[in-house]
């Protein structure tokens, strides 16, 4: 129950509004500020296909998987970075001016999911055939040391390479409803 509320909120964030105008300062119909929007929705979509296969809304498909993975891979860690260069933040755009205000912790936090998006790719490229108990988050395994409003103080952070491919997932929504809550503001 709880993971499908943070994915909620986590699928809502990426999403964003239906539109919204790009930022004034970079003039409108900006092609930096429609690529991020539409790399949002892509990350969103990929997210989701996966949430839908460990829920058992959409039925398991290994390449589906694979490549879902391999989105969330592709648009995060430096990629994501470049996505959000000064000049095209700020209203009306969804992007806060605060990103180059805190930048080495905007770039810290698309760094880390990054990180997290490609060891789940590395999982999805050995993908077996049907979801395994080893994939699965388990009721056990902590959630990276915290709440979703934050990890406590101090709290050790575990190899992304050794946790189950659902518990990546549920990390990468945890980082982008904390980048979100952050760096993104709300739009009309």
């Amino acid at each position: 129950m709880r993971f499908r509320a943070v994915l909620g909120a986590a699928m809502l964030a990426l999403a964003g509004p239906p539109t919204f105008a790009p930022s004034l300062a970079a003039g409108p119909g900006n092609p930096i500020v429609a690529a991020r929007q539409a790399s949002m929705k892509e990350m969103a979509a990929a997210a989701k296909t996966i949430a839908e296969m460990f829920d058992g809304r959409r039925a398991y498909e290994p390449a589906a998987f694979k490549a879902a993975a391999k989105t969330l891979s592709a648009r995060t860690g430096p990629a994501l970075i470049a996505e959000f260069p000064a000049g095209s933040l700020g209203a009306p755009s969804a992007a806060r001016p605060e990103i180059d205000q805190a930048r080495p912790e905007f770039e810290a936090l698309a760094r880390h999911v990054g990180q997290l998006a490609d060891a789940l790719a590395a999982k999805a490229d050995q993908a077996p055939t049907a979801i395994t108990g080893d994939m699965r988050m388990g009721a056990m395994l902590p959630m990276d040391g915290g709440s979703l409003l934050g990890k406590r103080p101090g709290a050790a952070e575990t190899d992304p390479a050794k946790l189950p491919a659902e518990h990546l997932l549920h990390l990468i929504l945890q980082d982008c409803s904390s980048c979100h809550s952050k760096f993104r503001q709300k739009t009309e």
